[in-house]
C-alpha cells in the first residue's frame, strides 16, 4: 500500500503536483488501439469477489443516447497524483495479529500488501502512543518528564513494530509509512487528562513538537521510514478516550512556532505536516485560518480527513473535499481514517458496509484526494481491543477462538482500487451520464487505465466505456463493484 522515493522526491516542493498536471516533456497519447479490457467484478449474492469475469474489446462509437448509460473517459485530461492506498496498524491489530498461526499470519500480510497475492497496500498510518484501539493507555515518558529524558519506544517492539516491518516487508520493502498522535501526556495538558480532550498547555509547546522528533527518529532508526505526521488526530472532538483540542488559531501556531522549525532544526524537515486529520465538515474553516498564514503554510505538506461527520445525522460532505482542492490546489488532500462504527457480528457481511467504502472512495478521489487511509486493518471478533469499548469494525476480522480470519466485503471493495491503482498514477477525467452509477479512472505510470465502476441500485446495469471514438459495452450486477483495466 513500488517507487516511493521517487513519489516522495516528487512531492516535496512541487506547486503543481497537486493540480492539473501537464508534464515538461512530450508524453505519448493514450490510445484505445489493439488494446483489451480485463473486468474485474465483485458483487452481493455471488461468489464474485475481485473476479475476472470479461474480457473485452473497443469498437467505433456513434453517439451515444440519452437511454443508455455511459461512462466518459478522457486521458489527456489529468489532475491530482496519486500517493497510494492503505490502512492503519494500530496497537489493536498488532496484538491480535499475534495471536494468528504463522499460516494465518502469512495469509493476512499477503492479503492486504502482495501486489499479486492481495490488494497491494501502499500506505500506512500508525499512532504516537496510545489511541483508543490500544489495550490500555500508555506513554514512551514517564509522567512529568518534560526533558523526554526517559522516551523509549520499547512499549512498541512487543506487538506493533513486528507487524509493520513484516508489513514493509511483504510490500516489496517499502511503504508510506504516516503517524498521528492522540494526545500529549497528561502533564501537558489543561485536563490533566489524556482522555476526554483538554488542551495542550503553552508551556509544552516546545516539549511536544520535540516529542514528535524524537518518534520519529526511533521509529527510522528501526527501519521504518516515516514520510510525515499530522499535527493531532481529531483536534475538535472531546473524546472518552485519548484526545486533545485544538482551535484552527492553535494549530496553526503551533506548527508555525513550534512543529515546523522544531522538524527543520532536526533535519526532518523532509517529513510532510498534515493539518486537521479531523471530519469534512470542518475543513474548509481549517484550511482557511492556516493556510492563509504564509509561516505556517510553507511547512504544510497538505490536510487530513475523516468522514465520521455523518454522526449528526446528515450525509456525507463530499463537497467540501472538493471546495478546499479548488481553493487551495497547491496542497495534497489524504484521506487519514475511516470505519464503520458500533460493531455487531451478525453483520460481517453487511453489503452497505462495502458500498460506504465504494462511495466515499470515488467520491474523495474525484474531489481532489491524493490518498486515502482505512482505520484498523485488523481486530477480533468483538471489534477491539479497544480500552475505552469503542468497538468498530475492520475489512479484516480475526476469531481468536477459532483462528480464522473473516474477510468482510469491504475489503474486496478497498481492493477494486489498491490493486488496480498504482503509484505514480495520475486521476484523469471520468464521468457517468447516470446517477445509478458512481466511476473515477486512473492513468497509470504504464500507460494502463483503472476505470472503477460502482451500482448501488437493486438492477443490473448496461453501460457504454467510451473514449473518443471508442467504446466497449459492459454488464454490471446489482450491488456491485467492477475495475476494468485497458
Amino acid at each position: 500500500m513500488k517507487k516511493i522515493g521517487v513519489i516522495i522526491t516528487c512531492l516535496c516542493f512541487s506547486s503543481t503536483v497537486f493540480s492539473q498536471l501537464k508534464s515538461p516533456k512530450q508524453e505519448q497519447k493514450f490510445t484505445t488501439t489493439n488494446k483489451k479490457i480485463t473486468v474485474y467484478t465483485t458483487a452481493e449474492k455471488s461468489n464474485l469477489k475481485l473476479t475476472a469475469t470479461d474480457n473485452l474489446v473497443f469498437s467505433a462509437s456513434k453517439q451515444p443516447l440519452e437511454t443508455e448509460t455511459s461512462i466518459f473517459v478522457e486521458p489527456s485530461k489529468k489532475f491530482q497524483n496519486f500517493i497510494g492506498i492503505g490502512g492503519a496498524i494500530t496497537d489493536a491489530s498488532a496484538e491480535v495479529f499475534a495471536k494468528l498461526s504463522k499460516e494465518k499470519q502469512t495469509e493476512f500480510l499477503n492479503a492486504y500488501y502482495d501486489k499479486q497475492k492481495g490488494i497491494g497496500y501502499s500506505l500506512l498510518r500508525t499512532t504516537i502512543q496510545s489511541s483508543d484501539f490500544s489495550s490500555e493507555s500508555y506513554s514512551y515518558i514517564k509522567e512529568g518528564d518534560k526533558d523526554l529524558k526517559t522516551f523509549s519506544i520499547d512499549h512498541d517492539r512487543q506487538f506493533r513494530i513486528p507487524l509493520i516491518k513484516q508489513a514493509i516487508q511483504t510490500a516489496g520493502g517499502k511503504l508510506t509509512t504516516y503517524v498521528a498522535p492522540w494526545s500529549p501526556n497528561a502533564f501537558m495538558k489543561s485536563n490533566n487528562d489524556v482522555l476526554r480532550g483538554g488542551t495542550l498547555l503553552p508551556e509544552y509547546y516546545q516539549t511536544w513538537a520535540n516529542f514528535y522528533t524524537k518518534f520519529i527518529k526511533a521509529y527510522e532508526k528501526e527501519g521504518i521510514p516515516i514520510w510525515g505526521t499530522s499535527t493531532q488526530n481529531e483536534p475538535m472532538a472531546v473524546q472518552t478516550w485519548e484526545s486533545c483540542i485544538y482551535t484552527a488559531e492553535a494549530e496553526r501556531d503551533f506548527i508555525k512556532n513550534y512543529l515546523g522549525p522544531t522538524l527543520k532544526k532536526e533535519n526532518l524537515g523532509n517529513k510532510k505536516i498534515i493539518i486537521w486529520d479531523h471530519n469534512r465538515d470542518l475543513m474548509n474553516q481549517r484550511a482557511n485560518v492556516i493556510y492563509s498564514d504564509p509561516e505556517a503554510a510553507k511547512y504544510i505538506w497538505g490536510m487530513g480527513f475523516h468522514w465520521y461527520e455523518t454522526w449528526s445525522g446528515g450525509l456525507p460532505m463530499f463537497h467540501n473535499v472538493r471546495k478546499v482542492h479548488e481553493a487551495y490546489p497547491d496542497k495534497g488532500l489524504l484521506f487519514t481514517e475511516g470505519c464503520v462504527e458500533r460493531f455487531d457480528d451478525t453483520k460481517y457481511q453487511f453489503w452497505p458496509n462495502a458500498e460506504r467504502y465504494g462511495t466515499a472512495m470515488i467520491n474523495d478521489f474525484n474531489n481532489g484526494t491524493n490518498g486515502w487511509t482505512d482505520w484498523n486493518i485488523l481486530l477480533d471478533q468483538k471489534g477491539g481491543p479497544n480500552h475505552v469499548g469503542n468497538f468498530c469494525f475492520a475489512p479484516i476480522h480475526a476469531d481468536t477462538a477459532t483462528g480464522e480470519l473473516i474477510y468482510t466485503p469491504s475489503y474486496y471493495y478497498i481492493g477494486h482500487f489498491s490493486k488496480f491503482i498504482r503509484l505514480n498514477a495520475v486521476r484523469i477525467s471520468s464521468a457517468v451520464s447516470r446517477s445509478s452509477l458512481l466511476s473515477t479512472s486512473f492513468l497509470n505510470a504504464d500507460g494502463t487505465i483503472a476505470t472503477i465502476v460502482m451500482n448501488q441500485t437493486d438492477n443490473e446495469i448496461s453501460y457504454n466505456l467510451i473514449i473518443a471514438s471508442q467504446k466497449t459495452q459492459v454488464k454490471i450486477p446489482a450491488h456491485a463493484i467492477q475495475t476494468l483495466v485497458y
